[in-house]
């Protein structure tokens, strides 16, 4: 008996069967490709600058009843004449909005006209997932805290005659709080520089700086005389990340979360502003009672492990430490103490020496200009920061950046202005030690 081949699989059937499946393909792409799905689709960025304090009232009372997520200035109460206001609103808020901002003859600019495009182009979660382990690590690009965390590890392992890591707490949510300690053992005792990145969890391009910090001090220890004379002479304590929980939120639900993650026995709300809960004029200006607030201050001082973890740490380390450096976005400038209050800190001369050099550094790499001075009159009063705590509790030389850039990209600022980003305020870091290295405190 002869066999018969079976006749071939029609080949027309398959296609219906692709087209049931194409929407599950997409679905599972865009979703490996993006954990937010779509919850910013249509949502926009605007600036306004209120040219009178009618338009500014306006602009206020519209903010709260629209519950807008506001990017700059801090806080709804800093809305004022010729401040700078970046809104965040979503799509349906927008339809409100807009014609009333229009109808009330109050100018305003769109900075990101669909938040959902912009977040899936300049988020870092796309194609580039394959650079991203070790140990081809990559500085150009933003991490994951997973992927900054073994990156500690894997440093620790390979560079300990300059590297020791070590842990000062836990966060809320239990995830260790890790530190680089980065310098030559060369004696027992050496000066320091507290450096740390990543209070506000959206602001992304801090843990970035951090890292490439410590990159550059490893890669030109021999080679480059400043940064061998840093790194003989001083001790960097280095957190990449501070706000451990909410880092980690921004990266699988919320890109634009601000606070740490600890949650309120009485309201909804999560999270209190790591940079309002330090034991320095605490919730007073600048600073909300409202725990659903961006810069809700805490029930009490310290409320947070995280900032009770540094304050901590930084206490016992007072004498040692004689710079504090924190690294936020986004505004490009430098600041110093007070925050709190329109003063003059006694050694204004030196600290103002320092930041004048550092910004003049900055701006002679790609020519970027940082606004300098004290927080409260170059940017706005806030009360309860890390800055002014640290100066407050000896520390004398304390600053706070505002990274790149001053609106256009907002928080979402590219990867691929990561490199020159880090590349110009590595310049005015290294200014401001070798600064500390002199006798000027």
């Amino acid at each position: 008996m002869k066999l018969q081949a079976a006749a071939p699989a029609p080949f027309l059937p398959l296609r219906p069967l692709l087209l049931l499946l194409l929407p599950l393909l997409l679905q599972a792409v865009a979703g490996r490709s993006s954990p937010y799905g779509n919850r910013y689709a249509g949502d926009k960025v605007l600036r306004v600058v209120p040219e009178n304090e009618k338009a500014a009232k306006t602009l206020k009372i519209l903010s709260q009843q629209l519950e807008v997520d506001l990017w700059q200035p801090g806080s709804i109460s800093y809305i004022s004449k010729g401040a700078v206001t970046d809104i965040r609103v979503s799509r349906n808020n927008s339809q409100i909005l807009l014609p009333y901002l229009q109808q009330a003859n109050i100018q305003y600019t769109v900075l990101i006209s669909d938040l959902q495009k912009a977040v899936e182009r300049h988020s870092g979660l796309g194609s580039s997932r394959n650079r991203r382990s070790l140990p081809g690590y990559s500085y150009e690009i933003y991490h994951s805290l997973e992927e900054i965390q073994s990156w500690m590890y894997h440093l620790n392992k390979t560079h300990s005659d300059l590297v020791h890591m070590f842990c000062v707490g836990k966060s809320y949510e239990g995830r260790p709080l890790f530190v680089l300690k980065l310098g030559k053992r060369s004696r027992l005792y050496k000066k320091a520089v507290w450096i740390d990145c990543g209070i506000h969890a959206r602001e992304w391009i801090g843990p970035a700086f951090c890292q490439w910090f410590v990159k550059e001090a490893l890669q030109t220890y021999q080679s480059d005389p400043a940064m061998r004379r840093m790194l003989n002479q001083l001790y960097f304590y280095i957190m990449p990340i501070f706000n451990v929980d909410g880092y980690h939120f921004s990266w699988t639900q919320d890109r634009f979360w601000r606070k740490t993650r600890s949650k309120n026995s009485r309201f909804r709300c999560h999270g209190v502003d790591a940079n309002r809960n330090w034991k320095v004029k605490w919730c007073e200006e600048g600073a909300s009672t409202h725990p659903c607030d961006d810069t809700y201050c805490g029930p009490f001082p310290e409320s947070e492990p995280e900032v009770m973890a540094v304050a901590h740490f930084l206490r016992k380390h007072r004498k040692q430490i004689k710079a504090y450096l924190s690294f936020h976005a986004y505004a490009q400038m430098l600041l110093y103490p007070y925050s709190y209050k329109y003063a003059t800190i006694p050694n204004f001369s030196c600290v103002e020496s320092a930041a004048f050099n550092a910004v003049n550094a900055l701006q002679s790499v790609y020519g970027i200009r940082y606004r300098y001075g004290p927080a409260s009159s170059t940017l706005y009063v806030s009360s309860g920061s890390s800055m002014d705590w640290a100066y407050k509790n000896g520390i004398p030389y304390a600053f706070a950046f505002e990274l790149r850039d001053t609106g256009h990209f907002g928080f979402l600022l590219p990867e691929t202005l990561i490199k020159p980003t880090c590349t110009e305020t590595m310049l005015a870091v290294k200014n401001i030690t070798m600064h500390l290295l002199k006798k000027c405190h």
